[in-house]
């Protein structure tokens, strides 16, 4: 069994970052993220946390903007507009889930698609649909990131996909398919979701919940991607996956943590250079 381990990758693709940040501020070019953050919700405020320090790692600016839980949504689409106008802000970031009285897909849809580093736009999702380039979601990016750096093949192969959000199981399933993978997505009206994992050569899942996938539930060598995050009572962190006697049958399997999860904000990095590149060089270039 070989970790995935996705905690080394994110270290060495940091390094890389850090060299084209410092090559952009040789060209007077500074990239910067805005990331807003509604509410006291501690999984989000951890999670803003943790990029706000990575982009400190790398030389990307953060400008976070903390706004409080009652907040209406057209004071934070007007923060929006604000970030969007801005030249000097490369990518915008809200740190989901909102409150209830906002609609989430409203507040998505106002990010200027050229700005979308989190890759949640309906134009962006429709161009990693079609197989064109765009800003991909955070975490399937880096778990595809993941699957090439430890070279393992898409093409012909059978990957069944637990969980069926915007956010990850959609795009991710996406991205698979474009890879040249037969994928089957399974959500909470699957009604044998072991069928699908058990006869599938890679296994993803993201569902948030502890343990649910089995032993029994994976084939031998298989390759099993955890992308679930939960607390125990005692304090612990683990996956939606038992870890310990799946990884006995798993040829790769992800830790929780220290798998996708730091995959995802370098992923997150990555995207926000790209925006950094496109929208204050190349477009410099067309002028």
């Amino acid at each position: 069994m070989t970790l995935l381990d996705g905690r080394s990758l994110a270290e060495i693709i940091e390094k890389q970052i850090i060299a084209q940040t410092d090559l952009f501020r040789g060209q007077k070019v500074v990239p910067t993220l805005a990331v807003i953050l509604v509410g006291e919700d501690p999984a989000s405020c951890a999670y803003v946390n943790m990029k706000v320090k990575a982009c400190e790692r790398c030389g990307v600016v953060c400008v976070a903007k903390k706004l409080p839980q009652e907040i209406t949504q057209e004071e934070l689409l007007k923060i929006i507009k604000n970030f969007n106008d801005d030249f000097e802000i490369d990518g915008i970031l809200v740190q989901l889930p909102l409150p209830k009285h906002i609609e989430t897909k409203s507040v998505l849809e106002a990010i200027d698609p050229q700005k979308d580093v989190d890759g949640f736009h309906p134009f962006n999702i429709g161009r990693v649909f079609a197989g064109i380039d765009a800003f991909k979601p955070a975490t399937p990016m880096g778990v595809m990131s993941l699957l090439e750096n430890y070279r393992i093949p898409l093409k012909g192969k059978n990957v069944a996909i637990i969980g069926a959000s915007n956010i990850v199981g959609k795009p991710l399933a996406s991205l698979m398919l474009n890879a040249g993978a037969t994928v089957s997505i399974c959500h909470i009206m699957t009604k044998d979701v072991g069928f699908f994992t058990r006869n599938a050569d890679i296994v993803c899942v993201g569902v948030g919940k502890p343990r649910l996938i089995c032993a029994d539930m994976v084939c031998e060598g298989s390759v099993v991607i955890d992308i679930g995050i939960n607390r125990l009572e005692n304090g612990k962190l683990v996956g939606d996956v038992d870890f310990e006697a799946v990884s006995k049958k798993a040829a790769f399997i992800t830790p929780v943590p220290g798998g996708v999860g730091p995959m995802t904000i370098v992923s997150l990095l990555q995207n926000t250079l790209l925006a950094t590149k496109k929208r204050k060089i190349e477009n410099n270039k067309k002028v």
